[in-house]
């Protein structure tokens, strides 16, 4: 004890009961190689569970590499007493019996952190299954908190990619994602539900390109990613964004993958989406209606994006026409002339009037 005082820094600022544990660690260790030297069929492999006498909880405090070294301070200590100790001429079968008593001491430590990291690592798992799955569900408490801070969670900001699930064993698939992460410095979580493979993904400043390194992990099909959040507990909108824009996304074909859940809009409000629906009608809608570019824009739309037949029939100058369009895409974000936006502007409008046809109050 006092030569790991002497030599071992995280020994001296260990709490008196641990190193005790420790102390009794040692003793027991030696007291059970005594009971095996002095059997006649020690030749076999001694068969040691000296760690046995330590709680659980101290492989949390003690972590292995340390463990190494105070088996290897205890080895040390016996070795320089050997002389002492040996009876007269058997100096050098005691020093060969430590050899072999103390590799399998470091097999029997190799196997007792095994078995921890093994039920952590299955305790992990299931918190965030429990996460995910809570998150997907949309039913956040403040349990979630907890599962989170288990698992080390501190990242920010958050999003949510949902794909389908690729034809391996679940837990292959997941723990890959795990480890993809540590690789590249990011936070994942991950959970497989129903054939579809959600991942969160958490201290990204890039969620597209953030998304690019877990794409390849998905199977065939679109991957969606959902907006980004400030932080874990309000990723229900990020997981709910995804999972719908992964329901409607067949509906674009040539979508990019991964696409933006707010490039499916449009899908996600015709496949009946009530947050993209409410999301159109307040984004495209209410901030031209009133005003004659709600007019200018649904008729340029209905027809065919002609400047000059939508200038006739408003009568005004094509020109005209031109600028209330500018104003419509600095005011919506989406510009009239391309295709994709056409399609998001022409539902958001059709959900206005119908949204405003129900309440004319």
């Amino acid at each position: 004890m006092a030569r790991m005082e002497e030599r071992l820094p995280w020994f001296r600022k260990m709490s008196a009961e641990d190193r005790s544990w420790i102390g009794l660690v040692a003793q027991a260790g030696m007291a059970a190689f005594v009971d095996w030297f002095h059997h006649p069929e020690r030749g076999a492999a001694p068969s040691i569970e000296i760690f046995g006498t330590a709680p659980r909880e101290l492989t949390r405090s003690v972590s292995l590499q340390q463990t190494v070294e105070f088996t290897r301070v205890v080895v040390e200590v016996v070795e320089e007493r050997v002389e002492e100790l040996a009876a007269p001429g058997g100096a050098e079968e005691l020093r060969h019996a430590i050899a072999l008593y103390s590799r399998d001491v470091a097999f029997a430590a190799a196997r007792v952190y095994a078995e921890v990291a093994e039920a952590r690592g299955a305790w992990d798992a299931r918190l965030e299954a429990l996460i995910v799955d809570a998150l997907v569900r949309g039913e956040v408490d403040d349990g979630l908190h907890s599962w989170a801070a288990a698992l080390g969670w501190t990242s920010s900001p958050v999003v949510v990619i949902a794909g389908h699930t690729p034809d391996e064993d679940p837990k292959t698939v997941i723990d890959g994602i795990r480890d993809l992460g540590r690789r590249v410095g990011l936070d994942m979580l991950a959970g497989i539900q129903a054939g579809r493979l959600v991942v969160i993904i958490g201290g990204a400043e890039d969620s597209v390109a953030a998304s690019r390194h877990v794409v390849s992990r998905f199977g065939p099909g679109p991957v969606v990613l959902g907006p980004e959040v400030t932080e874990l507990h309000a990723a229900t909108r990020s997981a709910a964004a995804a999972i719908a824009g992964l329901r409607a996304a067949p509906a674009w074909p040539d979508a990019p993958r991964p696409v933006l859940a707010e490039d499916l809009l449009a899908e996600r409000a015709l496949d009946g989406d009530a947050e993209a629906r409410a999301q159109l009608v307040e984004q495209v809608y209410l901030p031209l209606a009133g005003t004659p570019l709600l007019e200018t824009l649904a008729t340029y739309l209905e027809q065919g994006t002609s400047l000059e037949a939508t200038a006739r029939l408003l009568f005004v100058h094509p020109n005209t026409v031109r600028y209330r369009l500018r104003k419509v895409t600095e005011l919506t974000g989406y510009q009239p002339a391309d295709g994709r936006s056409a399609l998001t502007l022409q539902v958001g409008i059709i959900l206005g009037r119908l949204s405003e046809a129900a309440s004319p109050g």
